[in-house]
């Protein structure tokens, strides 16, 4: 098995979404201006951009929880959030939705962070898995689950939305630096969990 990285965007003050996050309110349900946050990645030129967008055709899994499932299907349709790479999408849910797409292979629903685990890991193989969110994240980091954690700071500031870390009451978790990037777009971050 590859590294369990925790992979995300966020502005400045610590939202990985804008106000209202809602399926309609852009790719992803990301809220108002929460695309924002990913224009980094869409709708840039800048070569080290390109390197670190790269990384996700290298991803055997994933691994989301059921709001960001909700808020975002519209956009990912059948398949899923990785588009026509298709990558193996395990969605943390105590129930499965009736309406998953059509032709939606992708996805697999299981009940808690530590199943999904286990079913992205023999999903993966030997590729990484990514996940992103902040609560089925945040209860991997938890349980010691995470390797890596990979955060996209975007120079912009929303004031409200979803915040990363609200609620990590566990102790103190260290961290090493891996790597810096730095962009017009973002300032991509990349920290080992220090076990």
């Amino acid at each position: 098995m590859g590294k369990v990285i925790f992979d995300v965007s966020m502005s400045l003050d610590g939202f990985i979404t804008g106000a209202n996050p809602r399926p309609e309110a852009g790719w992803g349900g990301l809220g108002e201006g929460g695309e924002r946050l990913h224009d980094w990645g869409f709708n840039s030129d800048d070569p080290r951009n390109r390197e670190v967008v790269a990384w996700y055709k290298t991803v055997g899994a994933t691994i989301f929880g059921r709001t960001t499932y909700d808020l975002s299907i519209l956009n990912w349709g059948a398949d899923g959030p990785t588009g026509p790479d298709r990558v193996p999408t395990v969605i943390v849910s105590h129930s499965v939705p009736q309406d998953i797409p059509s032709g939606g292979g992708v996805y697999t629903f299981v009940n808690g962070v530590e199943a999904a685990f286990e079913t992205a890991k023999n999903l993966a193989g030997d590729k990484d898995i990514s996940t992103t969110g902040a609560d089925v994240a945040q209860q991997l980091l938890k349980l010691g689950l995470i390797d890596e954690i990979s955060i996209h700071l975007v120079p912009v500031l929303f004031g409200s939305g979803t915040r990363l870390f609200e609620g990590l009451d566990s102790e103190h978790i260290s961290l090493e630096t891996l790597e810096v990037i730095e962009t017009k777009e973002a300032i991509h971050t990349r920290f080992r969990v220090v076990k």
